[in-house]
């Protein structure tokens, strides 16, 4: 991130970039999740914590919201009838319609040659070799769709489940392998959906959980499904110029009470990743409790919900580094990754987190 003054107010894509060691992404989870490092950014200089000493920085009263999505193994693998190979990276299964072929999903394709529309594509062998069948049914969401419209010959996610991988990002190297079933999943996971998790919420294990709550700091969830175009970056160097992607969320009743609750009694909303942040203040803006997003969160933005943020390190140019540097503020959010690079924190989806406070005059 290249340093501006903290009176600028519009920036660009280039002020987003930052030269990242290689050997900082992490390729595998830390041994025990809540043993991550933990960059504590919420005053002026930078304080380097363990994530488990989260209880000490919260107070009775607080309030942590969670995204309770769940990783589904998204990546499929299968051939065209004129045997050419293909990946299928399930982005949303759509809901039964009344009209139309049942089972039908939305997904990116990786193929040499795109295959035209009625073409059935035999996935995971076929249903010959204990595998499955997929129509094309065409484009989505529109004949100009980047994504493809398809229709499984079975409920898609069983079939998920059984004949496909784990959609770890593109940064992580090694194939898909038995821990990252579990470790790239949070442990209390529950609503099927997501191709990508709620990356902030893998340090959390329950011994810390349950010292939380010993400690009366609340928790709720929100549910968000993380879509692949959360590793998008922003291309435009006009970010404003950005069309973001978009991704489903609900929020149930209680989490609104809760949250309502915390604010009145002066406790902290702390929201456990950029997902959360994404649902509650599209909520905010809209008083929908279900349904698309796409809210892009730049710096400028007025926070409506959030007090605090835990989040990991995100990528170069990213709407989600973007985010934070709205939430936290540019300048503090620049000098906070120049320390963690420094100081060899894990970046990305597998390495080490940070705590912020919100900014209040979102220079």
């Amino acid at each position: 991130m290249s340093h501006r003054s903290s009176v600028t107010t519009s920036y660009t894509l280039s002020d987003f970039d930052f030269n990242l060691p290689q050997h900082l992404i992490a390729q595998l989870p830390s041994d025990v999740r809540s043993a991550s490092r933990f960059l504590d950014g919420t005053s002026s200089l930078p304080v380097d914590r363990i994530f488990n000493s989260l209880p000490s920085l919260l107070q009775a009263g607080d309030l942590l919201v969670f995204n309770d999505t769940q990783v589904v193994k998204a990546r499929l693998f299968g051939q065209k009838p004129t045997g050419g190979q293909l990946e299928l990276l399930i982005e949303r299964v759509l809901p039964a319609s009344t009209s139309g072929p049942a089972h039908q999903v939305v997904a990116h394709m990786k193929v040499s040659k795109k295959p035209p529309v009625g073409t059935v594509l035999a996935m995971a062998g076929g249903s010959s070799q204990g595998g499955f069948e997929a129509a094309l049914l065409g484009r989505w969401p529109d004949a100009q769709g980047a994504l493809f419209l398809l229709a499984f010959s079975d409920e898609p996610f069983a079939l998920m489940q059984q004949h496909g991988h784990v959609p770890l990002p593109p940064y992580i190297e090694h194939s898909d392998q038995q821990e990252d079933e579990s470790r790239y999943q949070t442990v209390f996971a529950k609503h099927p959906g997501a191709v990508a998790a709620p990356t902030a919420a893998l340090h959390f294990d329950w011994p810390l959980i349950d010292e939380l709550k010993s400690k009366g700091i609340e928790t709720v969830h929100v549910t968000l499904h993380v879509g692949a175009g959360t590793f998008q970056p922003v291309k435009t160097n006009d970010i404003s110029q950005h069309t973001i992607h978009s991704e489903w969320y609900s929020i149930p009743s209680n989490t609104l009470q809760a949250i309502q609750a915390c604010q009145q009694r002066g406790g902290r909303v702390v929201a456990v990743g950029t997902t959360t942040v994404r649902t509650l203040e599209s909520w905010a803006q809209t008083q929908q409790t279900e349904g698309d997003t796409a809210i892009f969160i730049t710096p400028g933005f007025q926070f409506q919900v959030i007090d605090m943020l835990i989040t990991n390190f995100h990528l170069p140019k990213s709407t989600l580094l973007m985010l934070v540097s709205a939430f936290a503020g540019f300048d503090h959010m620049h000098a906070l990754y120049q320390h963690a690079i420094k100081n060899a924190y894990r970046f990305f989806s597998y390495g080490d987190a940070m705590l912020l406070q919100r900014k209040k005059d979102h220079a």
